[in-house]
């Protein structure tokens, strides 16, 4: 495995075995994973919110099982947000894709396998380009990961946001009438999935980010004051490990463009 890019905050998010199990109900209040029983895995959890991206991919691998979801959900912040070389990117999700799919094959009701795949997905979309994704039947199998994410765990916020994101995107790119007819994809419904997401956590500085983004894809800028103040919001909130680092970092940019 080539040397990842290292998260540009090291140092700052020192948490152990013991403080990631007091702190877990919070840190994972948007993705609903369960605490690990294996130690192997947790350990994995403590690279990952210390912002060692690499070495918790790698060491969920090497746990197996349960340490897949690190492993995937640690390539997939990795390529989202500090991996610079385009095609690296393309290809790491792919990876995570692949992967959460197998994880699916082996337990349906795994949640943050079908999670992982769409967000994966989701992100390689944007990538390579949301139509040229959406013509390669991309769309439907997020839209169904997605809502099968929900299904098996109603409070997952990142699915919320994600599936409300979709239908922004799908909207935004090919129109409301071709996007309801062929993706099922409506303004309502995204709407009503970023409202739901900042209902199941009000502090979520993505959850914001995202439904800042998704108003102004599905409603102009006519709601861009709004947008605004969701930036600004998302922005101010204290991050409590290295991911919320990231998450209010891109608010930031947001409020600067």
């Amino acid at each position: 495995m080539a040397i990842w890019t290292s998260f540009p905050y090291a140092g700052e998010y020192a948490f152990d075995a013991v403080s990631l199990r007091k702190n877990w109900a919070r840190l994972h209040r948007n993705d609903c994973e369960p605490l690990p029983k294996d130690a192997a895995v947790l350990q994995a959890w403590v690279f990952f919110h210390n912002g060692e991206f690499q070495q918790a991919a790698e060491a969920g691998l090497q746990a197996g099982g349960d340490g897949i979801t690190v492993a995937n959900k640690a390539t997939c912040i990795y390529a989202t947000y500090l991996e610079s070389k385009e095609k690296t990117k393309l290809d790491l999700f792919l990876q995570v894709a692949g992967r959460a799919e197998a994880q699916q094959t082996a337990d349906f009701r795994n949640v943050n396998a079908w999670y992982c795949q769409a967000y994966a997905l989701g992100r390689y979309s944007q990538g390579i380009s949301v139509a040229k994704a959406l013509a390669q039947g991309l769309g439907s199998k997020i839209k169904i990961a997605l809502e099968q994410t929900i299904k098996l765990s109603p409070k997952h916020v990142d699915a919320h946001v994600a599936l409300g994101t979709f239908h922004a995107e799908v909207i935004d790119k090919v129109g409301s009438l071709i996007g309801s007819m062929t993706y099922g994809a409506k303004k309502e419904t995204g709407l009503a999935l970023f409202r739901e997401a900042l209902k199941l956590n009000p502090d979520s500085a993505i959850a914001m980010t995202e439904y800042a983004n998704g108003i102004v894809m599905l409603e102009g800028d006519t709601r861009m004051a709004e947008a605004t103040r969701l930036y600004e919001q998302a922005a101010a909130t204290e991050p409590l490990d290295a991911l919320e680092r990231l998450e209010v970092d891109m608010a930031k940019v947001e409020l600067q463009d």
